[in-house]
């Protein structure tokens, strides 16, 4: 009899260790499947992963999109990365148009230079002007438009590209001169943006009164981000700060309003606005 039961206990502890030993084996086969397919797409990538991260960590830093993508790319590893490039670096590529472009001004800029021996008219200097400045060399291209208004009575278009090369500089002073003959001449020039420069320049020069009085008219027209950004700025600078939160906030909310490629084009004013509300909240 007890060798009957011996027996019989046997076989019920022989069921439950092979019953053990199934389900381990069943948890690492399922973990050996996780891994497997966790990490074959990874090894798709590689060993071009790390350089897709790269490439999206640098862009990210550069560009500063969303927060969230940080983790996207961080936390998902190469395919975040990929999801990414598509998301965000492609898209931005038509923002590079005007980088290929400036090799081809920059032969231009030859071309004219040469043609100005000959002929140094009014038109050849302002083509010049506008050259060196799409290159962002705003003394060369100042020069060049000095040249032009000197050659003749400009254009407010010339006064006012003269003006943005200032303003480029940090001359402010030039750049007021020359912003209020614009104003003068025509006060909706490019859609109020000149008027609205104008009023920024003001108030970076300390000129409060003029500045808030053509505020005021601009912004009942003109709703750009970099107008709706300078204004708000200006109520900082002259201590309304509730006045400043709530323009900041409609910068902001303008971010929604507008379609993706223009909210790339216009991403660094809706940064300064985020900035500037953060300061406005820890005043």
């Amino acid at each position: 009899m007890a060798g009957g039961n011996s027996l019989k206990q046997a076989v019920p502890s022989a069921r439950i260790k092979r019953s053990f030993r199934l389900t381990c084996y069943r948890e690492q086969a399922i973990l050996l499947a996780r891994r497997s397919s966790m990490f074959g797409l990874s090894h798709f990538f590689y060993p071009w992963g790390f350089l897709l991260q790269g490439l999206a960590i640098v862009h990210f830093i550069r560009r500063r999109p969303e927060n969230y993508w940080f983790y996207v790319i961080f936390f998902l590893g190469p395919p975040g990365a990929a999801i990414y490039i598509l998301a965000e670096v492609l898209p931005d590529l038509g923002l590079l148009r005007g980088f290929f472009q400036g090799f081809g001004r920059r032969s231009r800029v030859q071309v004219v230079e040469t043609m100005i021996l000959d002929n140094p008219s009014p038109a050849n200097y302002e083509e010049l002007g506008e050259l060196y400045k799409d290159l962002r060399q705003f003394e060369k291209a100042r020069e060049a438009f000095t040249h032009a208004i000197d050659a003749r009575s400009a254009s407010p278009y010339t006064f006012y590209s003269r003006a943005q090369c200032s303003l480029g500089l940090n001359d402010l002073p030039a750049a007021i001169a020359d912003l209020e003959h614009v104003v003068a001449a025509d006060r909706k020039f490019d859609y109020h943006r000149a008027a609205g420069l104008l009023a920024n320049a003001y108030a970076q020069t300390g000129q409060l009164e003029r500045a808030g009085q053509l505020f005021a008219d601009v912004t009942q027209i003109s709703t750009t981000p970099e107008t709706l950004y300078n204004y708000a700025s200006f109520l900082k600078t002259a201590n309304q700060r509730e006045e400043s939160r709530e323009w900041a906030e409609k910068l902001l909310a303008k971010k929604r309003t507008l379609p993706r490629y223009m909210q790339r084009r216009e991403r660094a004013w809706f940064r300064k606005g985020k900035t500037l509300l953060k300061e406005l909240a820890t005043a």
